[in-house]
């Protein structure tokens, strides 16, 4: 990862969050195919939702017979964290138009959202919305088409997991950590650890009260407090 900002840049810089999509959007067709989901309603789904703990939730919702009202509301609680993540990621869009901010907060993802704050400790923290919107347009289109080829090879895999596919996204995240913790030189290691580590403690209890999703946002602003303070007391 570089300075650049181009489409190409994007394009290049999003490659190796690639394999977490694939991983994870083969188990989900899989699980489609099982649940006797068509070709067609799974690549609708990933299109239309586009997002892959929510696709999970869908399908087991839609077996169960659970009515469309709670389909969606469960839907838009697994993905309210975005909303912080959209918030966070917007100032460094201000100057675009609010079509561009549209499109971009569109296709946002946990995975593309990471990548933007590693680039930024590239670019002196800068962001170009074409640099983005390679980076989502890419992750997009594979993670479509990888949820189609899980969907048609859904018969010959009976257990996804076997292959460890339910372990891409956990392992990309860790690198994409390691990689904001190595390049962000606008706050000490020590600064970063505690703030981690404050975060893994805070989901460790609150999973024991709360959904995970749920308690996911909380621990994220939890930890954006943390952070403040501990920066504030530095």
């Amino acid at each position: 990862m570089d300075a650049s900002l181009t489409f190409k840049s994007g394009f290049k810089d999003v490659i190796p969050t690639l394999f977490g999509y694939i991983g994870v959007g083969l188990a989900m067709g899989i699980v489609a195919n099982t649940s006797h989901l068509s070709v067609l309603a799974v690549l609708l789904m990933s299109l239309i939702v586009y997002a892959g703990s929510a696709q999970f939730i869908i399908i087991s919702m839609l077996l169960a017979g659970s009515p469309i009202s709670a389909i969606v509301l469960s839907t838009f609680l697994i993905n309210s964290r975005m909303i912080l993540m959209s918030m966070s990621i917007a100032q460094y869009f201000k100057k675009d138009s609010l079509w561009q901010n549209l499109a971009l907060g569109s296709l946002l993802t946990d995975e593309t959202f990471a990548l933007s704050m590693n680039k930024i400790n590239q670019t002196d923290h800068q962001l170009r919305p074409r640099w983005l919107h390679a980076a989502n347009i890419i992750a997009y289109l594979v993670w479509a088409a990888a949820t189609v080829v899980g969907c048609l090879l859904g018969h010959l895999i009976a257990d996804p997991n076997q292959f460890g596919l339910d372990f891409a996204v956990v392992g990309m995240f860790i690198g994409l950590l390691y990689l904001q913790i190595i390049t962000d030189r606008s706050k000490t290691l020590k600064t970063q650890l505690l703030v981690v580590l404050f975060v893994a403690i805070a989901m460790y209890f609150l999973m024991r009260f709360f959904p995970g999703n749920i308690a996911l946002l909380i621990a994220t602003l939890l930890g954006c407090g943390f952070g403040m303070a501990v920066t504030a007391h530095d």
